[in-house]
This record gives structure tokens, sequence and C-alpha cells, in this order.
């Protein structure tokens, strides 16, 4: 058991001691808000497209995206285009990078990331974002008790998202998709993200908390020198979030503050 975690007397829940440390940097989708199935969804639609026509093309079975494994490994967490190349490559399909100007329909990592990209404002704007209560609890107990607090995440709609569920107000710092790619910043599982919202927060990475639900979040705390990596599992895979550098791992994190 990590230093800064205890056990209620009867042993059921986790405790987590937030004197010890200035801050906490939360990921957001699955997280704090129920959009991490959206995206998912909208993988999933984008690359059974892109599985279909290549099946036809090359005479081969078509072998469907499957959101419970090949999401988790190669693309959850991730940087947009990172997750894009990841999962083709998986598949033995290389494409060209792209450029900047590429529309959505064309067949480059940069087209088909911002095809997935429209598939999930679409859903947004027609189903809105709910979000995960215990995790807004635990935020606001985090707040109260005079921690800084950041959001990290690799989607570029991470703004849009916060001001969706009225969070904008509960952070002090935010690196996202967008300031990622301004400043050139490696997407987890590096750590660069993380690092830089300690950085904008004035604060040292032991002293910070991570809370993050991917496995390549959990790897990005560990290895970037986090006081603590709490693995909030919501898809029921505690041990691989335990095996990838989460110092905890819980279903629910108000649990951690009581």
């Amino acid at each position: 058991m990590d230093q800064h975690v205890s056990k209620d007397p009867a042993g059921s829940s986790q405790r987590v001691n937030l004197s010890a440390f200035d801050a906490v940097l939360f990921d957001l989708d699955g997280v704090l808000t129920k959009t991490a199935a959206v995206h998912a969804a909208a993988w999933k639609r984008l690359f059974d497209e892109v599985l279909m026509k290549w099946a036809n093309q090359e005479g081969k079975p078509f072998e469907p995206f499957d959101i419970d494994r090949d999401y988790r490994r190669y693309v959850d967490g991730k940087l947009r285009y990172d997750g894009v190349k990841s999962f083709l490559e998986s598949r033995g399909i290389k494409l060209p990078f792209g450029q900047p100007g590429d529309g959505p329909d064309q067949e480059t990592v940069r087209g088909l990331g911002d095809k997935k990209d429209r598939y999930f404002q679409s859903h947004i704007k027609e189903h809105g974002v709910e979000v995960y209560q215990d995790a807004v609890r635990f935020l606001r107990a985090v707040r109260t008790r005079g921690l800084k607090t950041a959001v990290v995440s690799a989607s570029k709609s991470t703004a849009a998202v916060v001001e969706a569920v009225r969070l904008t107000d509960c952070f002090d710092a935010r690196v996202d998709g967008i300031e990622s790619g301004r400043l050139k910043l490696k997407g987890k599982p590096a750590p660069d993200a993380f690092l830089e919202a300690a950085r904008r927060l004035n604060v040292l990475p032991a002293k910070a908390a991570v809370v993050e639900d991917a496995v390549a979040g959990v790897e990005a705390g560990r290895a970037g020198g986090f006081g603590l990596v709490i693995g909030i599992d919501r898809t029921g895979h505690p041990e691989d979030l335990r095996r990838h550098g989460a110092t905890l791992v819980t279903p629910d994190l108000a649990e951690l503050i009581g």
C-alpha cells in the first residue's frame, strides 16, 4: 500500500491523504465525462469503414475494429493522429501522414483523424455530455482543500466539453490536444502533457497526483514521476491499470475522500 493511501477501519474502501499533495491532474474522457464511449464508437465507425474498404481491395476477410481490445490497446488516451497510425499499423495498413489541409475524405492519417473528430462532434451536438458524479465530487473536494487542478487530455475538444458540463472554473490549467500539437508534446504514454500541466501549476511532479482511466495515461503518470497515479476503472479492467503503473485503482473516486 502506498504511503499516501490508507484503508478505512472496515477495510472496504481506500482513502487518499490529499494533504500530501499540491495538485491533482485529471484526464477528461472516461474520468470526468462519459465521453470515452462516444470516442470509442466514433473510432469504430471510422475504422470499420477503412477496414471494409481495405478488405474488399485486398480480397481478404473483413475483421472489424474491436472496441474492448483494439480501442484500449491502440487508441485510448493517445493523441488522435497517433491513434490512427497505431491501430492501422497493427493491421498492416500504412498510410501517408498527410498535410494540415487534408479533408476528412483524404486517405491519410490526418484526414482519417479529422473524420473521426467529425463523428465525435456530431454525437456531442446531438446528445450532449454527461459527467461521472463521483469524479465531480472528488474534483470539488480537491478544490475545497486548496489543491491546484488541471485537466490533461489528448482530445482537441477538451475546452468545449469542459465548458458544456460547466467545469471550466474548476481548473487552473488545461493541456489538451490543441496545446500538445502547438508545443509539439509527445502523446501519452509519454509524460509530456502531464509534466507541462505541472509546470503551468508551478508544482513538482512528486507533489502532484494523476487521475487516469487509460493504460496509456497511467503509464504517462508513472513515467513522469508523479507522487500518486490513481487509476479509475470504468470498464472492469483493474489489473491492466495496476500492471501499467497505477498506484491504486478504484471504480469510484468519491470513496477516496470518504
